[in-house]
């Protein structure tokens, strides 16, 4: 990934909590088929050291379970705030006019080697990590115990889980680092005007980085 110096971001430890923020990545690797990509929630952990694991399930029907782990290297891709970013955004615009639209985002590219697990002990511990992480934001959160094991045996059953072991991090984050004080200031403004939760976000990340 092309990452312009003020964009990058090379702390690992910053790079997982954010990576945990973002939640969902898209892994993708390449076979004997060609290129291929698969969308899920990823649990982060920071062991191994430096760089940590990245661990998901995919179902046993989906033909990536058994490709990315014969890779010899995989991607995992994670996305955070992003959105459109209007000149008129920038006071600089009044007194020179030396400003074009762009698009702002954060972004962490993670490398390294996969390999799968079947153990019903790990799919269900790992199932239910991720599930009480999101359950955690529910008034009655539900639990993998809430359910019959017979059922939940046959749902373990349908996937297969997937570890990564990360060899490499890179990530940018393109938030108007590049641009004056005054200008970041007015694309904060700008984004918390458009009042959507994706502005919203974009404008907390960008406030994150000044």
């Amino acid at each position: 990934m092309h990452i312009p110096p003020p964009f990058r971001r090379d702390d690992p430890a910053a790079l997982q909590s954010a990576m945990r923020r973002f939640q969902t990545a898209t892994l993708v690797s390449h076979g004997a088929s060609g290129l291929m990509a698969t969308h899920v929630p990823i649990e982060v952990a920071e062991s191994p050291s430096p760089l940590g694991r990245l661990r998901c399930h995919f179902a046993r029907a989906n033909p990536h379970a058994e490709m990315i782990a014969e890779a010899d290297e995989v991607l995992a891709i994670f996305h955070g705030p992003e959105g459109y970013i209007s000149p008129n955004w920038h006071p600089s615009k009044a007194h020179n006019s030396k400003v074009v639209p762009t698009w702002n985002y954060a972004t962490i590219h993670a490398y390294g080697t996969a390999k799968s697990f079947t153990d019903p002990n790990a799919l269900r511990a790992l199932v239910g990590k991720l599930t009480d992480r999101y359950e955690a934001r529910q008034a009655t959160p539900w639990s993998i115990d809430d359910a019959p094991d017979d059922y939940i045996d046959s749902m373990l059953s349908a996937i297969i889980g997937i570890e990564i072991t990360v060899s490499r991090l890179e990530g940018k984050w393109k938030m108007s680092q590049n641009r004056s004080a005054e200008d970041q200031q007015g694309v904060i403004h700008g984004l918390q005007a458009q009042g959507d939760p994706g502005s919203l976000a974009l404008a907390d990340e960008i406030q994150k980085k000044i």
